[in-house]
């Protein structure tokens, strides 16, 4: 099953994070030195995609310009002789043609936004990136997940899951267990934060998804849903009915970087994954900790 695409829905508005998305997509909000949508688009760009099928809304042409060329820019940093800092930028920009942009109007779910870049994707399987989550792990948690499709039925799709405490199944979607083989496992049915104490197991779908074409279909007469969205996980469960879905328990750190903890806990992370910020951080920390003791 050969995985070619990937579909990043960046057009939600980023309420969790406000103020600070109030005139910046949360999407390029940054960990570090680099944007969220940076670390997703490198993360896809490591499993071997290509293109990349940006679905967007109103305010959120920054993520558009940080994928394009900045010619006055290059212009200065020639100019200055910042050599590095040119390298930096050419290692991040796409080759020419690889990145599409389609728009979502309305903000009517994650189902619909998948649903918007159809034409785009075509008739082939195809990968859903969410870009508030990140994984900090090397080989990424998509590339994993390509191997695992490398394994399985040519009609198959997958869910990206990790082990959550049992008392917080209630905040995630949720999926049963069926079929085990070591990281990968048989989807028993999938629940969207099901309730305290009726959760399936513990294994929480996360923001990567790999998918058939079929699902254009079932999203384009889909329901509305919870909150009044087109719901993703509504159609995956319909399409559960005449295709495998596949959960793999990969391997790395997720961070839920929608939410202002999940953000600051993720720089923190990231940081200290960097051999020339490490050991500046840790003593940093070392002496604020020690100074609030």
């Amino acid at each position: 099953m050969k995985i070619r695409k990937a579909v990043f829905p960046v057009a939600g508005l980023g309420t969790r994070v406000l103020p600070a998305t109030k005139a910046m997509p949360k999407e390029m909000l940054t960990i570090v030195d680099k944007p969220l949508i940076q670390y997703v688009f490198d993360e896809a760009k490591e499993a071997g995609i290509e293109p990349f099928v940006f679905v967007t809304g109103r305010n959120k042409t920054a993520i558009e310009d940080h994928f394009d060329r900045m010619y006055e820019l290059d212009a200065t940093l020639a100019a200055r002789g910042k050599k590095t800092e040119i390298e930096i930028l050419a290692r991040d920009q796409p080759e020419a043609g690889a990145v599409s942009f389609t728009r979502q109007q309305a903000p009517l779910g994650l189902g619909h936004a998948v649903w918007c870049a159809r034409d785009i994707v075509g008739d082939e399987p195809f990968a859903v990136v969410l870009p508030d989550e990140l994984v900090l792990n090397t080989p990424g948690c998509l590339a994993q997940m390509i191997a695992a499709a490398n394994r399985l039925p040519e009609k198959s799709n997958l869910l990206a899951v990790q082990e959550v405490p049992a008392d917080q199944t209630h905040q995630y979607g949720i999926c049963g267990v069926g079929k085990r083989d070591g990281k990968i496992f048989e989807v028993d049915g999938m629940v969207e934060k099901p309730a305290k104490g009726t959760a399936p197991s513990n294994f929480s779908i996360t923001g990567r998804y790999i998918l058939q074409p079929e699902i254009f279909k079932i999203l384009a007469t889909q329901e509305r849903g919870a909150g009044g969205e087109i719901q993703l996980t509504d159609a995956m469960i319909g399409l559960s009915k005449t295709q495998t879905f596949y959960g793999v328990d990969f391997d790395g750190e997720r961070h839920d970087c929608g939410s202002k903890s999940g953000f600051l806990k993720a720089n923190i992370a990231f940081g200290m994954a960097r051999a020339d910020l490490r050991d500046g951080l840790r003593a940093d920390m070392k002496r604020y900790l020690e100074g609030k003791s």
